[in-house]
């Protein structure tokens, strides 16, 4: 793959106990992994074709579904939560879905999901922030990351029994430790927006957007009355 080309991705940061000790699951890259190896993320992935042939049982609400589908068409917001929804259960062994039969039989990467009854749901999932990695990385992605609280899965929260080897160590980390943990920049400054609005969990005025497109490193607010813009300097960073 051409390393300057951008696939988009989703990435699902889910909170435990958001209003006493909040707690974020991560877990962590393998030593030979070709994008962030060894860091502590977020369970998350790029979009498969599959994701949208998938139905959800209840859709992103607004200004959500409004805000991914600007630039992208009125699909975008349906594909990226299907792909968070998906990459959490690769990744995690978890659920964010209803009870209910498939229409149709599901893709290969969704028959295990759909074998526990549930179809996916974005009832939960709110678009919070944004980021493309800058060029000159191995892989390129454009991420959107969705938040949500942890009372919204479907089953315990502690089983990761069902998970794939895709991370290791998945765990729930008491916000306040996070940064102790190897963490790519890029989600050092996300756990920090979502720590500013606890214990809120919901959509916030603006998404922030690391857009690093081209050579150019802008930090810019999406979707809110005024919209900012600011080169970051450094840029180098911004995006890992």
């Amino acid at each position: 793959m051409n390393s300057n080309t951008i696939r988009d991705a989703a990435t699902v940061i889910v909170l435990r106990d958001p209003a006493s000790r909040p707690m974020v699951l991560m877990g962590r890259r393998g030593a030979k992994a070709a994008f962030m190896p060894n860091k502590f993320v977020f369970p998350g992935g790029a979009v498969d074709a599959a994701d949208a042939e998938v139905p959800l049982a209840e859709p992103l609400a607004e200004p959500c579904h409004t805000r991914l589908c600007e630039g992208g068409g009125p699909e975008t917001a349906r594909v990226l939560a299907a792909a968070a929804i998906r990459e959490l259960w690769e990744e995690a062994g978890l659920i964010f879905g209803a009870p209910g039969r498939w229409p149709a039989p599901p893709p290969p990467q969704w028959q295990s999901f759909a074998a526990t009854g549930h179809l996916p749901s974005a009832a939960g999932l709110h678009y919070v922030f944004r980021a493309i990695t800058p060029p000159g990385r191995p892989r390129r992605f454009d991420a959107r990351f969705f938040l949500a609280d942890a009372s919204a899965l479907a089953g315990d929260p502690d089983d990761f029994s069902r998970a794939t080897d895709e991370l290791s160590q998945m765990q729930w980390i008491p916000l306040e430790e996070a940064r102790n943990f190897d963490l790519p920049f890029i989600t050092e400054v996300v756990l920090a927006e979502v720590a500013a609005a606890l214990p809120r969990i919901g959509p916030p005025e603006a998404v922030p957007f690391f857009n690093n497109s081209d050579e150019r490193s802008l930090f810019e607010r999406l979707g809110g009355k005024s919209p900012l813009e600011r080169h970051v300097p450094g840029s180098g960073r911004s995006g890992e």
